[in-house]
């Protein structure tokens, strides 16, 4: 499967959707994810995550705690664009923390609230790392 194709993006909207598997959960204390899911169960924004290079973004539509719709798109339209290139998406796909790639700018938030943004911030951390643990490979041109 490759980044930013079809098929990615539905399979990354069940994986945010499911949530974290028990294994995942173990790997971190219980009140992390009691914060995610007090931050999750009434979450409805939308999220582009891009890829510089193409300029293809990954737009996951949320509702009260459900990833409802995802897409790809060559415009972000979303309440949160997040980009980042290449590079950082292959760390992202090989399981590089993906909250030390947000907090050290590796992947920016270019459009949204900030504040607004980093209240839910760990669980984005985790949305997006789940969906590097999507097998795929790297779109042309990347």
């Amino acid at each position: 499967m490759q980044l930013f194709s079809p098929q990615w993006a539905q399979e990354a909207r069940e994986v945010v959707d499911r949530g974290p598997d028990e294994a995942i959960r173990a790997t971190k204390l219980a009140s992390y994810w009691e914060w995610i899911d007090r931050a999750r169960e009434s979450y409805s924004s939308s999220w582009a995550l891009g890829l510089r290079e193409t300029g293809k973004y990954l737009r996951l539509q949320w509702s009260d705690g459900k990833c409802v719709d995802a897409s790809i798109r060559d415009e972000p339209d979303a309440d949160y664009v997040l980009t980042a290139e290449a590079d950082v998406w292959r760390d992202i796909l090989t399981g590089e923390d993906t909250g030390r790639l947000l907090m050290y700018r590796r992947m920016r938030l270019v459009h949204g609230d900030v504040l607004l943004f980093f209240r839910g911030i760990y669980f984005v951390v985790e949305s997006v790392a789940a969906i590097g643990r999507i097998p795929a490979s790297m779109p042309s041109g990347a």
